[in-house]
């Protein structure tokens, strides 16, 4: 083979190793870009405002893509989300009960959580049986007894009247704590 062949082949090979370099690290920046628009809600709105609306090149892209594909930065699905579970407790009796208070619900009653709060523990409890505790967003600790959760974990966020867990019985059992002391519940149901 010549040499002036060879030399091509392998200044082609250079070409084509540049170009599938340069591909991959543009690949690379794209998706770091948009796994931090997608991380960033202040990102995407910089961007949508300063090179999707304003940039003259972008727009004529941007109108095409719209005609043919619709809006990718402002979906028309609503971000606005309304609860589907969003109750208080009710209960029909209310006792005393050891260091906190048993109600009388309905059977398999739907449990609500009485404040917003981190989920601080999820276990048996001896005399009050599985409970899951929340330490509630005022301070407040929040045993719920007598409960089967659904699905929920160990420090999950839970919501002021989201769905907690369903009773076992016609018996949920609360007990209210604030630093190691047993509170009234008088004062919070």
């Amino acid at each position: 083979m010549p040499k002036k062949t060879i030399k091509k082949k392998l200044v082609l090979k250079k070409e084509v190793k540049v170009f599938l370099n340069k591909l991959l690290i543009s690949i690379i920046i794209f998706l770091i870009a948009l796994i931090s628009v997608k991380k960033t809600p202040t990102l995407k709105t910089v961007i949508k405002d300063k090179i999707y609306e304003d940039s003259f090149k972008f727009i004529t892209i941007k109108n095409i893509y719209e005609k043919y594909f619709g809006n990718f930065l402002s979906p028309t699905v609503s971000k606005e989300t309304t609860p589907v579970f969003n109750e208080k407790i009710s209960y029909q009796k209310i006792n005393k009960y050891k260091d906190g208070v048993e109600l009388t619900v309905n059977e398999n009653y739907l449990v609500p959580v009485i404040e917003s709060g981190i989920v601080v523990y999820i276990g048996e409890k001896e005399d009050y049986g599985y409970t899951i505790i929340v330490e509630q967003v005022n301070g407040i600790d929040v045993s719920y007894s007598n409960i089967n959760p659904i699905d929920i974990k160990i420090y999950d966020y839970v919501e002021k009247g989201s769905l907690l867990g369903e009773s076992k019985s016609n018996n949920l059992y609360l007990v209210f704590q604030k630093n190691g002391e047993y509170l009234d519940y008088k004062k919070y149901i």
